[in-house]
């Protein structure tokens, strides 16, 4: 039994998918722009790929494709572009074989991410569409319970402000629990995730919009083999700020330091600067200061640790995101180890695959003719984590 964790190349943007031991999936965010689509275009066709994973993976006894749980961080376009182009939205049996969307059996969502939406900081029409769906999710499972079939559920995640998701305790899930279930399926679900954030606002933020990068919804996977869990712990957080990385070492760091520990990492925000410091680069360049609260979160990988950069190639410029400076934080953070550190879009350059993470006993990189270069058990024990393009 294997699980595997599988990173789009999309750029500056979110797009993994999660395949469990016992056959599940859990797709985090999408990133599918038009460009992707177009057969004359340069860019990956990442909805194709992940139809076909999905597609390796069988279809429902309706012939559809579908994936078990799709989690939305957060609402900027690079997380949810191409949500209506390739999902179905709208009660199930409107689904349409001509259309051949995929089905999202639950919806793992966020109400405290859509509090930013205002007329500065604008949704875009496919986190419209996401809104809405999951407000009607929530209304189908306050007419029906947990009754409510596949392609109708949700799972909230942190509570609503003034009470909100009071009267829905049976699908939301409070910060600091773990999930472990996936669409409901209970026992044996192969992981577990311990939701760390969205964290609670402060000071202005309470009298009004939230922040926009303060409001993402943070996890750490602890994905299970057989009875052998935790084997590989994943640690992802859509476009979380320094500012919140900081909290959460603060609030974490004397009791619970282990919820912070991954085998595998993704970079906030695409390895921008601004998840590790106060300080704009533009103004202080190389006087600007790395926040060591914010560095100590995010540093807590266990033995043998990768780090994956969903982003464009990291050059040595003042781009951000992603930054150069931030990757040479990032790359000191599993030993100084450049050849564990992973950035989607030049993996993509190299083998011209998603770049995948085979959980084993063993980690190892292959390139697109498969050569490993290195083999290091991770974490504890059998922990350990393989990582290969697919192809």
């Amino acid at each position: 039994m294997t699980a595997n964790v599988i990173f789009f190349p999309v750029s500056n943007g979110d797009m993994n998918l999660i395949e469990l031991d016992n056959d599940q999936c859990i797709l985090i965010d999408i990133n599918i722009r038009s460009t992707a689509d177009d057969e004359d275009g340069d860019k990956p066709d990442v909805g194709s790929q992940l139809r076909k994973r999905l597609e390796s993976r069988g279809r429902d006894e309706q012939g559809r494709l579908y994936v078990d749980t799709f989690c939305l961080t957060h609402p900027d376009q690079d997380h949810v572009a191409g949500l209506q182009k390739h999902f179905h939205l709208g009660p199930i049996d409107n689904w349409s074989e001509d259309d051949d969307k995929i089905i999202i059996r639950e919806m793992w969502s966020s109400p405290t991410v859509f509090r930013r939406a205002s007329s500065a900081n604008t949704l875009c029409d496919d986190a419209k569409a996401w809104n809405k769906e999951a407000k009607r999710r929530v209304q189908r499972y306050r007419e029906v319970g947990l009754t409510v079939g596949d392609g109708e559920r949700i799972m909230i995640l942190g509570e609503d402000r003034d009470g909100k998701t009071d009267d829905i305790p049976g699908i939301v899930a409070k910060i600091d629990t773990e999930i472990s279930q996936s669409n409901r399926v209970g026992g044996g679900g192969g992981f577990s995730a311990r939701l760390l954030g969205p964290l609670p606002a402060t000071g202005d933020e309470d009298r009004g919009t939230l922040v926009k990068n303060r409001s993402s919804v943070i996890l750490r996977f602890s994905l299970h083999i057989g009875d052998d869990h935790g084997r590989c712990l994943f640690l992802t957080g859509g476009d979380a700020e320094v500012e919140i990385w900081k909290r959460l070492w603060n609030k974490h760091k004397a009791d619970h330091l282990d919820w912070l520990e991954y085998d595998i990492l993704q970079t906030p925000h695409h390895c921008s600067w601004r998840s590790l410091s106060f300080d704009s680069w533009k103004e202080k360049g190389n006087d600007a200061k790395v926040d060591q609260d914010a560095r100590s979160a995010l540093s807590q990988g266990r033995d043998g640790s990768v780090i994956v950069a969903s982003s464009k190639a990291i050059k040595a410029d003042a781009d951000n995101p992603p930054h150069h400076r931030a990757k040479e934080e990032y790359i000191s953070m599993v030993g100084d180890a450049e050849t564990r550190f992973y950035c989607t879009d030049e993996e993509w350059e190299k083998s011209a695959q998603p770049l995948e993470f085979i959980v084993s006993g063993t980690l190892k990189k292959r390139s697109g003719k498969a050569a490993a270069i290195a083999t290091k058990s991770l974490g504890i024990g059998a922990t350990a984590a393989q990582a290969r393009p697919h192809g």
